[in-house]
């Protein structure tokens, strides 16, 4: 996913599980990726990432960070600013669909705020305060990628079943923010791309209370779902930024 690049930085923010986790160990496979950092947000969770960093020494740097605390993430970026000039590629891999007494509400009666509130924290402002952040390592002349995972569920144009309130809306906010960032990045951070992408039903652990439903060949294993974003990722082009990538590279609607 970045061929063609020398001495390559990247940055996965959510690397303890799942997609983010099957990210790192993807970049780490590549000989020009001269480092990765990565983030977790509690030791005691990221036991399988402290283990490939001591596997790869110096081109996995582990940085801690609760992306709902914006204090912490501009601390981060600032550890990433001593390492490295630039990122040429960045992906917000964090997101909530249950946990504790949240889960995916069937109907307006089981609407809470807090929960609402805390959705939106995980699965859309974080990642906007991180591409603020970010932008002194994207303002260069490199090609440089800025991602986020999204979801096909947070299409407003898609929703025919609807439910499942915060989760959607909250997805729904992370595609405005990358669209509205990719404008202003564009004056920014012209060599920089912006996108949404939609991984897919993929095997982890925000997916495990809902996979009886998924039908046959549809629930993807961690490692093919980073294969075919990477392939995404490896074939954006200056024009696609702004957009809501599925999987298979099809556009999504908004």
């Amino acid at each position: 996913m970045l061929s063609g690049i020398d001495r390559a930085s990247a940055l996965i923010v959510g690397a303890t599980q799942g997609i983010g986790l099957g990210f790192v160990k993807a970049l780490l496979q590549q000989k020009n990726v001269e480092r990765v950092f990565a983030t977790y947000r509690h030791s005691a969770t990221a036991e399988e990432l402290f283990t490939l960093q001591k596997q790869y020494g110096d081109r996995l740097q582990c940085i801690q960070v609760d992306i709902t605390q914006e204090s912490q993430i501009a601390e981060g970026v600032k550890q990433i600013q001593e390492l490295t000039k630039q990122l040429h590629l960045a992906i917000y891999c964090v997101g909530v669909l249950h946990e504790g007494n949240l889960s995916p509400e069937k109907s307006l009666r089981q609407i809470n705020a807090d929960n609402l509130i805390y959705s939106f924290q995980v699965n859309s402002i974080g990642a906007v305060l991180l591409a603020k952040h970010l932008m002194p390592l994207f303002n260069k002349s490199q090609r440089s990628i800025f991602a986020s995972i999204s979801a096909k569920v947070g299409s407003i144009g898609d929703n025919r079943l609807g439910g499942w309130y915060g989760y959607r809306a909250s997805k729904s906010a992370l595609n405005m923010f990358l669209k509205t960032t990719a404008i202003e990045y564009s004056r920014r951070c012209p060599k920089t791309i912006v996108v949404a992408l939609h991984p897919g039903t993929t095997d982890t652990r925000l997916s495990q209370p809902f996979q009886k439903n998924v039908p046959p060949g549809k629930l993807f294993p961690v490692a093919h779902t980073v294969d075919l974003l990477s392939k995404v990722i490896a074939s954006l082009e200056q024009k696609d930024s702004g957009e809501f990538f599925s999987w298979d590279g099809s556009r999504l609607p908004w």
